[in-house]
């Protein structure tokens, strides 16, 4: 009679063991897609900060460069046409500079809505390695499109 009750637990599991490995197994994949999920979404907000917190830099730079602009124009009565059509210039390009940024700033979000959406855990991944390099290389073209600026409105105030 012992050992009948002790073949009971054996069979038992064969019998159920391999449904249960398969629940175990499946409910630890949904696990593992939740955690992607969740550092992925983790990802993409930090990206979102960041890119927030670079736009917020560029907003200040092209307050000041804005403000030693206006210094300039201000400083200059000179009635020669020169200055005056380069700080027109420099204007026009201080705007650009602020159009652009601003038409940067709806697409990223656009792409981040787009990544947010992605279903498959790697091709998310890979969306947002890409939105941070594109993020990296538009960082270092408006820091030499803001370098050149300034070095324009130094030179302006220096005439």
């Amino acid at each position: 009679m012992a050992t009948k009750l002790s073949v009971l637990p054996v069979l038992f599991f064969l019998v159920t063991g391999p449904n249960n490995l398969w629940a175990a197994a499946d409910k630890l994949q949904e696990i593992l897609q939740e955690t992607t999920k969740a550092r992925q979404e983790n990802k993409a907000k930090e990206i979102k900060a960041k890119e927030q917190i670079e736009q917020l830099k560029r907003d200040q730079q092209s307050s000041q460069s804005q403000q030693q602009l206006d210094q300039i124009k201000q400083q200059k009565s000179d009635p020669a046409e020169d200055p005056k059509t380069q700080a027109g210039q420099i204007q026009q390009q201080l705007d650009q500079i602020k159009n652009d940024q601003q038409l940067q700033q709806l697409q990223t979000d656009q792409q981040l809505r787009r990544i947010d959406q992605e279903k498959d855990p790697l091709r998310q991944q890979q969306q947002i390695n890409d939105l941070q390099r594109q993020q990296q290389i538009r960082s270092l073209q408006e820091q030499i499109q803001r370098n050149q600026t300034q070095q324009d409105l130094d030179r302006l105030r220096q005439k």
